[in-house]
């Protein structure tokens, strides 16, 4: 099995057809049958590339008499998996590297292009400086190619958190970051749980930021451990297992989760109620709806009913809820080194996400009862999404006051009580926000 043939076409998808990585290597796995070791090399050549595709890009750039414009979209995605494992992968020797990028080439039928291929890689092998980065009187050019991050997401950082923060978030880009399972407390306690996975061959240690999440190590494919099949774990961030403690709802309550999908915060509310009360989660896709169903199914979670609504739109009347969450759609610049292809959307920045978000926490709030709690998050990082549509909602809304988040946390900016914004780098999270108020009586 040729695993970088499998690269290329995972990087082809992606780019061509909007692929989400994870679930092409996760596809490509299981359809090739690969073993761990060759499950993990297709995995570092996939990330690698999407995690450094500006540097890869700009070296290129530096080596090639024809404009990368120019250059095939096959040839380039070779000359990247090439400069990858010639630079930045110790373990793959450099004559491996360039022979196995030509011999990728006339696999794929590109004949015209080994020898650029053999050139370029071959030259850079011979450099005695590999490449020079942007002289830094260009901080956000600098940054941007060192980061591989778009220079205007490196503004927007850089302009909204101040340097530090912004350093923090693009140095967390990189890298696979920890998987973390949420123990499901109407089953099992943290303890015994460590102790099953440890008899499966997995270790798991307790998160020091909340004591039923576990960091978990050497997994393999969770959904054949048999804690996982008996409902006694199921994987979710640990930024949103504090989103929900921010929410804190209690055994009784009535909670909406007015964008559920795919509802690990209602099954946390859950554990949190002892499967008392009643959870409404919602979703505009029956699909997702079904998979809310079938893992509230394996956790034993009976107090929680799905429904087709659009959060924007929709405007039936709904029960008055102790607990409302509106985790909204966003731009998901908090989980770029989770989908690191993310970072290359086009229009990241220029959609009008913050108004929709604005819409669907508005329409929502409508349901919050007298004395009850609304939070409104989001797995990104940009005040347009966050910080400015929570202060907007306090301002036009004198029916709610702020709620403030007590959470043992390290913050990197100042902002109101009532906000957070979790770095990644700064704590064991994606990047998130949460928001917090309370409906007046």
């Amino acid at each position: 099995m040729n695993i970088r043939k499998l690269a290329l076409n995972i990087l082809c998808s992606v780019e061509r057809d909007g692929a989400y990585s994870a679930l092409a290597i996760n596809n490509s796995v299981k359809e090739n049958k690969l073993n761990k070791l060759d499950a993990s090399f297709l995995s570092a050549l996939v990330y690698g590339v999407l995690e450094r595709q500006i540097l890869l890009d700009y070296i290129i750039a530096q080596y090639s008499k024809i404009p990368l414009k120019k250059i095939e979209n096959k040839t380039k995605i070779i000359l990247r998996l090439g400069v990858l494992q010639l630079l930045f992968m110790d373990r793959v020797p450099e004559s491996a590297a360039v022979n196995e990028s030509v011999n990728l080439a006339k696999k794929c039928g590109l004949m015209k292009s080994t020898g650029f291929i053999n050139g370029i890689l071959r030259s850079i092998t011979r450099a005695e400086v590999k490449y020079t980065l942007p002289d830094e009187s260009d901080r956000e050019r600098c940054l941007s190619v060192k980061y591989s991050c778009p220079a205007e997401i490196v503004a927007l950082w850089l302009n909204s958190y101040g340097e530090e923060a912004a350093l923090t978030i693009l140095r967390s880009l990189s890298g696979r970051p920890q998987l973390t399972a949420r123990v499901n407390t109407l089953i099992t306690d943290a303890d015994s749980l460590i102790e099953e996975l440890k008899a499966e061959g997995v270790r798991a240690e307790k998160s020091p930021l909340e004591q039923n999440a576990l960091v978990l190590y050497d997994t393999g494919s969770i959904e054949t451990l048999k804690a996982y099949r008996s409902g006694k774990l199921y994987i979710q961030d640990l930024s949103s297992q504090l989103c929900v403690k921010v929410l804190a709802p209690r055994a009784g309550d009535v909670m909406l989760d007015v964008c559920s999908a795919p509802g690990g915060k209602s099954f946390t509310a859950a554990q949190y109620m002892k499967n008392r009360g009643r959870i409404y989660a919602f979703d505009i896709f029956e699909h997702k709806l079904r998979l809310i169903d079938n893992t509230a199914k394996r956790l034993g979670i009976t107090c929680l009913r799905t429904d087709i609504r659009d959060a924007d739109t929709d405007r039936r009347e709904l029960e008055l809820a102790d607990r409302v969450l509106c985790d909204v759609p966003c731009s998901g610049l908090g989980i770029i080194n989770r989908k690191p292809e993310i970072r290359y959307k086009k229009n990241l920045l220029n959609g009008d996400l913050p108004e929709l978000q604005y819409r669907i926490l508005c329409n929502s709030a409508r349901f919050t009862a007298y004395g009850g709690t609304l939070v409104y998050s989001t797995c990104t990082l940009n005040p347009a999404e966050n910080q400015q549509n929570a202060s907007r909602f306090l301002a036009e809304h004198p029916d709610f006051e702020p709620l403030e988040i007590k959470l043992n946390v390290k913050r990197l900016i100042d902002e109101p009580s009532n906000m957070l914004t979790l770095f990644t780098g700064a704590n064991p999270t994606d990047g998130f926000f949460i928001s917090a108020f309370r409906k007046k009586r």
